[in-house]
């Protein structure tokens, strides 16, 4: 990345205190030029909860003044209840946070060093809840920058994929779990640093048993869901993705639902801001976002709006690997979305495992079965990469041996596929509740296989996520499972490949009991958004330039990070473990004189044939310390489950020095509802 020093041209506000209406005060940090009281500018506010103090501090510090630098305030706000905000965060996307968040947007405009005009950005939290205060219509908000975000909490978020629970839920409730167990910085907040503490130990709760208690698609989940009404967006929005991402459907979503000028882009990255974007190539999306601001905060017609709709990675085929530092491919675009120049093709399953053109494939009643173990998922990496520790699918000849795999023969000619693929399935099952994953697959000349895209699907959600009924054993019922927007080439020699299993474990959480799922194949079909390269338009598509980004923060490693993911088979016992282990070792924000250490475990076990002793396990330990303070956390929570129920088992310790000061255990069981 290249650095550009924007400090000369910019003050630093380390703390602001922006008051709501009932006395609450929350923590702010600004940048912005230092001629802004004299000549005003527009603001682009960031709402997370993840810490702008130290956790975020040095992303901040590269993006904010950059912004600050080239005529904007940058504006970093902690969430009520985290950093050094005031009160107890006790959920996601709260109607309080969405309320705060309009009345920060209020205040800023308010300022003297502010034109009036605010954006918003953010990733993953920060672009939900862009787009959400977007929909309750504050004039001031005038643009929003939405990355790696959903429109839709339920069918397309962190907790679920076609009905079925992901494993990411309790990951992600245990990451949330250890940020609000969390202090504020005593340096900011004085002496009431510790009864802020005990006040967010105590009050903010177990949220994986408040997200387990929804399991379909009620009005919990449609709060905060813009895909609700997207007429209720009335700025324009600019959103953006990666095909790593858990959160790629969502862009074009946004495109065909809006009706206000929106954008779409996806690269290759995880789950990262472009300008870190891994897998590469990064690009200088600071640049492109001060395009959109300039045009939308400040009325300059940068030309971004003659630029098409969509444009997206064209990605090339590579070997199977957990880990990319380059995805190879090219920049390619739509004028708009949807668009009328992918046309789909139909593949027909056949009873020999071919992938057949539609013409070519018998419409006959042959039927193939599967069974599938539980060690089929354990190579298929996280639902939402963020490419460290390496959590990308590896080699899926892995996965296929528990799978029924169709395949076409090798392509004389290679095909690019640019949208969302899809499966049409004629089946039967022999239990109440099933799922089936379906994985789409680039199998290379040697024989190695890399994964595309994927789709999961909860057979009791085939008709409806919000009124989900159980199955007949033994009826045969028609299904379509979606699966994951990809753009893909493959090339000739290569062959695809569509492999069908029973289970995806722990991708998504296992059904009840196993599962015999009966396929008829001549009635099922893999359906590919088909895309004709057009090399002289893509020519004259504008280059992205190299990432850019403000001074690094001063930051000194104090112990060494470690990174595993591993597969652990013990055969004497017939169990099953993944470890993922994520250490950040200790480090020292030099500027505050802050050191921080954190390491998270996971261990998702089975035990074989087992569908009763399935269960994830998390651990989080984290420190803070500078002098002679010193503050930990340990938290640890455990998911299990039987045909009825899941349980969980959580603990919260902390300590003050060497003194606990905190700890509380919780054991719940929520019923399984068609899970």
């Amino acid at each position: 990345m290249r650095v550009v020093d924007a400090f000369p041209r910019a003050v630093h506000e380390e703390e602001i205190w922006i008051p709501m209406a009932d006395g609450t005060r929350l923590a702010a940090r600004i940048w912005r030029p230092v001629d802004a009281e004299q000549h005003p500018v527009p603001a682009i506010l960031e709402y997370l909860p993840y810490r702008k103090r130290d956790l975020t501090a040095a992303r901040d510090v590269q993006t904010h003044p950059y912004w600050a630098g080239h005529g904007y305030a940058g504006v970093r706000v902690d969430i009520r209840g985290t950093g050094e905000s005031d009160g107890v965060l006790t959920d996601e996307y709260l109607p309080e946070e969405l309320a705060d968040g309009v009345a920060i947007i209020e205040w800023l405009a308010a300022q003297p060093w502010c034109s009036g005009e605010v954006g918003m950005v953010g990733i993953s939290w920060g672009g939900f809840n862009g787009l959400q205060i977007a929909a309750l219509g504050p004039p001031q908000l005038k643009a929003v920058i939405s990355l790696c975000s959903t429109d839709d909490r339920y069918a397309d978020d962190i907790h679920h994929m076609g009905g079925c629970l992901l494993g990411d839920n309790l990951s992600w409730a245990s990451t949330m779990f250890d940020g609000n167990a969390c202090p504020p910085d005593p340096m900011l907040v004085g002496d009431r640093w510790r009864d802020m503490w005990l006040e967010r130990l105590e009050g903010s709760g177990l949220w994986l048993a408040e997200w387990l208690a929804h399991q379909r698609r009620d009005d919990y989940w449609k709060h905060g869901s813009v895909g609700e009404d997207f007429t209720a967006i009335r700025c324009p929005v600019y959103a953006i993705s990666g095909w790593a991402d858990g959160y790629c459907n969502a862009v074009f979503r946004l495109l065909a639902g809006l009706e206000v000028p929106r954008k779409g882009l996806i690269g290759p990255w995880a789950h990262k801001y472009p300008h870190l974007g891994v897998p590469g190539p990064a690009i200088g999306f600071l640049q492109e976002s001060l395009r959109w601001w300039d045009q939308w905060l400040k009325g300059r017609d940068t030309g971004i709006m003659d630029e098409p709709m969509l444009r997206v990675w064209m990605q090339e085929s590579v070997p199977p690997s957990a880990r990319y530092e380059v995805r190879p491919g090219r920049w390619v675009s739509e004028p708009v979305w949807p668009s009328s120049r992918i046309v789909d093709a139909s593949f027909r399953l056949s009873v020999g495992h071919d992938l057949l053109p539609e013409e070519q494939g018998d419409d006959d009643d042959a039927v193939l079965t599967i069974r599938s173990p539980l060690s089929v998922g354990l190579y298929a990496g996280k639902w939402c990469s963020y490419n460290a520790p390496p959590d990308l699918p590896h080699d899926q000849r892995d996965e296929d041996g528990g799978a029924l795999v169709f395949q076409t023969e090798r392509l004389e000619e290679s095909v690019e596929i640019c949208g969302q693929p899809a499966v049409e399935l004629e089946l039967e099952v022999d239990q109440p509740v099933a799922m089936v994953a379906l994985r789409l697959i680039d199998v290379a000349e040697d024989d190695k296989a890399t994964r595309v895209s994927y789709g999961l699907l909860n057979l009791t959600h085939r008709d409806s996520d919000e009124l989900p009924e159980p199955l007949v054993p033994g009826q045969r019922y028609r299904v379509r499972v979606a699966l994951k927007h990809i753009a893909q080439q493959f090339p000739v020699g290569h062959a695809i490949r569509l492999s069908l299993s029973t289970s995806y474990w722990p991708l998504a959480w296992p059904a009840p009991s196993p599962v015999t799922l009966t396929l008829c194949p001549g009635r099922s079909r893999l359906v590919l958004p088909m895309r004709t390269p057009r090399p002289s338009e893509e020519a004259s598509l504008p280059d992205f330039p190299e990432p850019e980004g403000a001074p690094p923060i001063a930051k000194t490693l104090l112990q060494p990070t470690q990174e595993s993911w591993q597969v652990i088979r013990d055969l004497a016992n017939d169990q099953t473990t993944l470890e993922v282990i994520n250490d950040e070792g200790r480090y020292r924000l030099d500027d505050i004189d802050l050191e921080i250490a954190a390491r998270v475990t996971e261990r998702y076990r089975y035990s074989y044939g087992r569908y009763d002793s399935v269960s994830g396990w998390t651990e989080w330990e984290r420190s803070f310390r500078r002098d002679d303070w010193e503050v930990r956390t340990l938290t640890r929570t455990l998911m299990t489950c039987d045909a009825d129920n899941f349980r969980l088992r959580a603990t919260l310790d902390a300590w003050e020095g060497e003194t606990r000061i905190y700890a509380q255990t919780w054991d719940e069981t929520i019923p399984r509802d068609l899970v």
